[in-house]
């Protein structure tokens, strides 16, 4: 996937020369994405670019701003960028919280480009099915996008068409969190209308993929109803989708009935993302480092259980083994896992008091945690329950791009980190974007 090259991005545009005999020639290193997607195969390259765009940002960046934020997750080493992060210091220039808001509008970006060329290919080669898929899969990349932007930035500029020139970005102001947000369930529901279904595919947006990220934006915006809805959507395709054992699910890591959506890598395109986890005895650079407090929580066999095997090492020396479990450096990174739509529809009807009996919050909270050989919860009143979620999803998700976001939504960051200035609950703007668009001028996040 990374020998494709389909969309011209604005950044390559601005280091041209002035002369404007150079600018009229059609660049000798790209190909414009209106001359490009013109028939089935170039088609289905240019989706193919989407999703590789998708691993540019979440396969490492994007799940660091999830985890080394919180309490779970350390940095360990003297590398700036990570020692910010673990702070919550964060300045508008570092490293990664830049890389992954640049790499999600690289993925908005290369959606954009499919969904506006690929209704006008006309090649019969290219079935109206298989043209609904790929604009479906377009739209859901651009929900997944503007969704991850949003919970880590807030409100956004909505670019809905192709940036090929630097003027196409021009006077789009940022939006409010709610209108991004809309955005991207406008997306999710043009998505799910043009999805298939099939029994197997895990690692390509389908209608359940779809459903299962609208759970999700529901939760966030406290739409209890909504998200149990969609999260019963998604459990109730038990043809395709069920909680496996923990064991199981984690050393056998492809493509398993667990997954809703994760990110295929291979021989050819590795996820080197373990490198960050383990030690240098293991080939690593051991800059991520599980936390002392999760490693004693998820040592107990009460509240682990069978996920103990996130973790290898012992004494100061614990290093998490999520991103190369098969030791080939090909294990997936896991957006979406059904784990979580259990989790989702426990906390929702939670909220809305829906507690005991086989369609209430504890019964999917245990679900859980007896498939990682763990007791079902001693919670039994609504601040119990909704605290026994909380700490459910921070030992099944430790290592993926969850806590942190958790923290900020349920507005528990203060009390669980100790962060009480709310305005850094937020990831800033990198300081570049700021500095060269005027429609971001003075328009960073606050405290930045």
């Amino acid at each position: 996937m990374n020998r494709i090259t389909i969309i011209l991005v604005a950044a390559g545009l601005v280091s041209l020369s002035s002369c404007s005999k150079f600018l009229e020639e059609n660049p000798n290193n790209a190909i414009p994405s209106e001359t490009a997607v013109t028939d089935v195969g170039t088609a289905r390259a240019a989706i193919t670019g989407v999703y590789d765009a998708i691993q540019g940002y979440f396969a490492s960046n994007y799940v660091t701003l999830g985890t080394i934020t919180a309490d779970n997750v350390i940095a360990n080493g003297t590398l700036t960028q990570y020692l910010q992060l673990d702070q919550n210091a964060i300045p508008t220039d570092n490293v990664t919280t830049v890389a992954a808001y640049q790499g999600i509008y690289k993925v908005i970006n290369a959606a954009n480009s499919v969904i506006t060329y690929v209704p006008a290919v006309t090649d019969p080669l290219l079935t109206t099915a298989e043209k609904n898929k790929i604009l479906g899969e377009a739209y859901f990349a651009r929900a997944l996008g503007y969704f991850d932007l949003g919970r880590g930035w807030g409100g956004v500029q909505l670019q809905l068409k192709p940036t090929t020139v630097v003027s196409d970005a021009k006077g789009i102001k940022r939006s409010t969190l709610d209108q991004t947000y809309d955005q991207v369930l406008a997306d999710l529901i043009e998505a799910e209308k043009l999805l298939p279904e099939d029994a197997t595919t895990r690692n390509r947006a389908q209608k359940s993929t779809a459903r299962a990220l609208r759970a999700r934006l529901h939760l966030y915006r406290k739409q209890w109803a909504d998200a149990e809805q969609y999260a019963s959507q998604v459990i109730a395709n038990t043809a395709k989708y069920e909680l496996i054992p923990y064991k199981n699910f984690f050393t056998a890591p492809f493509l398993t009935k667990e997954s809703v959506f994760e990110l295929t890598f291979s021989a050819n395109d590795r996820n080197s993302y373990w490198n960050l986890w383990y030690p240098s005895s293991g080939g690593g650079q051991y800059t991520l480092k599980p936390a002392a407090g999760f490693v004693t929580k998820v040592k107990n066999a009460a509240i682990g259980g069978s996920r103990t095997s996130l973790i290898a090492g012992s004494g100061t020396d614990v290093y998490g083994v999520l991103y190369n479990a098969s030791a080939t450096s090909t294990d997936p990174s896991y957006v979406i896992r059904i784990a979580e739509l259990y989790l989702i529809r426990a906390e929702a009807r939670a909220q809305q008091g829906k507690l005991t009996g086989t369609d209430g919050a504890i019964a999917d909270l245990n679900a859980v945690r007896a498939r990682a050989g763990v007791a079902g919860t001693a919670a039994t009143t609504k601040d119990e329950v909704l605290l026994a979620i909380e700490e459910e999803n921070g030992i099944e998700f430790a290592f993926e791009a969850h806590r942190w976001f958790d923290l900020v939504r349920t507005e528990r960051a203060g009390a669980v980190l100790g962060l009480t200035n709310r305005n850094f609950w937020l990831f800033p703007l990198p300081f570049a974007d700021v500095l060269s668009d005027p429609d971001l001028e003075g328009k960073n996040n606050p405290g930045y």
